[in-house]
């Protein structure tokens, strides 16, 4: 996607020296665009851990990147274990995210016990950890061509006025390498020139859907709203919200999705008033492990000052970070729940749009037949 006229994407390698891993720092966003530098197995670890990348697609390839680096790191005669260590490192940083192990392995698979020099090692992990995030792009594009079918049938019904679309959290280009999932569709129907509108959920407590959302979505001339978070159902029973789509962090082989935590609460509000509730979501994010989410699926809980400090830019332009409770009151901070498949209306994948059931998703995904 483009920032003031340029391309970029999430992630990628430094020109002048390809050891070194460039990142969009998402913690400085909205108010500051910066481009970090992340040279060493820990600066990735830290990067996906405090959520300078974020996004299950993101995740993922700054875990195959990680992985290069972890192969440039490595001893001589200790590869393979150096190796092996890092990918427990970087597993380690966050639990629910598919997309993070499943890069990891694959780039453990294409080293492990290969033969050649070091050089010829470490030149096989650049390819496949590129190969990883090329992918991630293509099945982010691929998701934008399957989900405007959606879009453009609800347009058709409202014979020009603008399609309401409510989304959660962030699943844009900030969340993949680029495109993003449940905006993927958005951005296509907007270049298209479908009137679309968009209902941006703040989503606390990190404010991703304020900080992040609303930031790209403005920068492409997406029109929205930013909405509390709590309006959503308002919105919907007013009939306001023609489409609910939110990305994924892991789904599973029965249509079981982990997303951003109060996605879940949309998506039951869409099926009390009729409005249909989509996931979108790259191949990597099926976990064809796991059958039963609510039970299965591991749910990262988080720094619990999160949730009681909320940071922002003052009146007099300084970025601060306030505490909104008492000083001495505890708090929890789950990142993410789970929505049974029951609850939504269809999964937008790179593959085409699934029926979120075992039997649904197997006809797209016959690989993982059991």
């Amino acid at each position: 996607m483009n920032v003031n006229g340029r391309h970029f994407r999430t992630i990628w390698l430094k020109e002048s020296d390809p050891r070194v891993v460039q990142i969009i720092n998402q913690q400085a966003l909205p108010h500051k665009f910066e481009i970090i530098d992340l040279s060493t197995v820990e600066d990735i670890r830290r990067a996906i851990k405090d959520m300078y990348v974020r996004g299950a697609g993101l995740i993922g390839a700054a875990a195959a990147y990680g992985m290069y680096l972890a192969a440039c790191e490595a001893g001589k005669g200790t590869f393979d274990r150096d190796l092996l260590a890092a990918a427990g490192i970087l597993k380690n940083t966050r639990p629910t995210a598919s997309n993070l192990a499943w890069a990891v392995d694959a780039i453990l698979a294409a080293l492990t016990g290969r033969e050649g020099t070091r050089a010829q090692k470490e030149e096989a992990a650049r390819r496949e950890a590129a190969s990883i995030a090329d992918a991630d792009a293509e099945f982010c594009r691929n998701i934008g061509h399957h989900g405007l079918a959606v879009i453009e049938a609800l347009a058709e019904k409202k014979k020009g006025e603008a399609v309401n679309i409510l989304t959660h959290c962030n699943a844009g280009w900030l969340a993949f390498v680029d495109y993003g999932t449940a905006l993927s569709p958005i951005y296509a129907a907007f270049d298209k020139g479908i009137p679309v509108h968009v209902w941006v959920d703040e989503t606390r407590p990190r404010n991703q859907g304020a900080s992040l959302t609303a930031w790209e979505l403005a920068g492409h001339g997406v029109p929205l709203d930013l909405i509390p978070d709590n309006a959503g159902g308002h919105l919907m029973q007013r009939g306001m919200v023609d489409l609910v789509i939110t990305g994924a962090d892991r789904v599973t082989r029965r249509g079981d999705a982990a997303n951003k935590i109060g996605t879940y609460l949309k998506a039951v509000t869409a099926e009390e008033n009729g409005v249909p509730f989509y996931i979108a979501l790259p191949s990597s994010t099926f976990d064809f492990t796991m059958k039963d989410g609510v039970r299965e699926i591991p749910i990262e809980e988080r720094d619990p000052e999160e949730v009681r400090y909320i940071s922002g830019k003052t009146r007099s332009g300084t970025i601060a970070s306030v505490l909104i409770c008492p000083e001495a009151v505890p708090a929890r901070n789950w990142g993410f729940d789970v929505t049974p498949a029951r609850y939504i209306t269809g999964l937008i994948t790179d593959r085409g749009i699934a029926e979120p059931s075992e039997a649904g998703i197997m006809k797209l995904y016959p690989e993982a037949s059991l």
